[in-house]
């Protein structure tokens, strides 16, 4: 995923209790210096709020000593005084987390990478599709009038989603995001049976917000929903889509590191089977 340019500190950062009993310590200034840090090394690794050189590899103490050029005992320093503030959590696999990343974090920069990298696989095809049945003067005059075709398309897709987020539009889900919603309700409900029914049409629009905006493929979303309900933690924190999606990049770090995927298609409670690769294709 790539990573965020800037991230936002807000202007009463240094009213707050935590940042103003950091300042009466020793090594106040190294410590603030070392948070900021952090925050920007979130900023570039863009896994919501997690700090990780790779999704199999997380910093050590010692790395992040040598990164930002401080002792390692003052890192330690700043890391135990930063997760007893709550300020970060600090997993079993030793991957550390910016807790209420949502406050620091670019959301609209995140939109518009995603945004540039659709618009860019899509100009890509576009053009392959030409060299392939045109050749010569024709093909550079085609590409010449597809360009300007991209730019009117990119023009009414910027003003189709201004009128979506002005009124958000409704039943636009596919039935792969209805039956993903069954199944995700069915899931929970396997650890709830008391469990009360949901708003089906607006967990559709979910699942269809995580597969055209989030760019989730649908085995990618049913992997990660087997393996929240079934952890002991996240079975009774993700209870619907919205928080999925919230969670999404946070699931599937933890996911991956304890290799808890599972490859098959279990049954829901009523015998059908919502996830399979022909319902799901589109």
């Amino acid at each position: 995923m790539a990573e965020v340019k800037w991230i936002k500190l807000s202007t009463s950062m240094f009213e707050d209790e935590k940042i103003r009993l950091i300042e009466s310590m020793p090594e106040a200034d190294t410590l603030l210096i070392i948070w900021i840090r952090l925050l920007a090394q979130a900023g570039k690794t863009n896994a919501s709020g997690y700090i990780f050189l790779s999704k199999n590899i997380p910093y050590s103490d010692e790395m992040l000593a040598t990164l930002f050029n401080r002792p390692i005992a003052t890192v330690r320093l700043a890391l135990q005084t930063f997760q007893q503030f709550g300020m970060i959590e600090i997993t079993e696999d030793q991957y550390i987390c910016i807790s209420n990343w949502e406050k620091h974090q670019n959301v609209d920069g995140l939109e518009k990478i995603r945004e540039q990298n659709r618009l860019r696989k899509q100009k890509q095809r576009e053009k392959l599709k030409l060299e392939m049945s045109r050749d010569g003067h024709e093909t550079i005059t085609r590409s010449h009038a597809t360009d300007i075709e991209e730019d009117k398309e990119l023009d009414i897709d910027k003003e189709k989603d201004k009128k979506k987020k002005e009124k958000p539009s409704r039943h636009k889900f596919e039935t792969c995001d209805t039956n993903g919603a069954k199944y995700l309700f069915e899931k929970i409900k396997g650890n709830n049976p008391k469990q009360k029914e949901p708003n089906f049409d607006s967990w559709a629009n979910d699942f269809r917000l995580m597969r055209e905006k989030d760019n989730r493929e649908l085995k990618e979303i049913k992997d990660v929903i087997d393996w929240c309900q079934a952890d002991p933690f996240w079975q009774g924190n993700i209870l619907s889509p919205k928080k999925l999606r919230e969670k999404f990049d946070q699931l599937t770090i933890q996911m991956n590191s304890k290799k808890g995927v599972k490859n098959n298609d279990p049954i829901a409670s009523n015998g059908a089977i919502y996830y399979n690769e022909t319902e799901f294709d589109f």
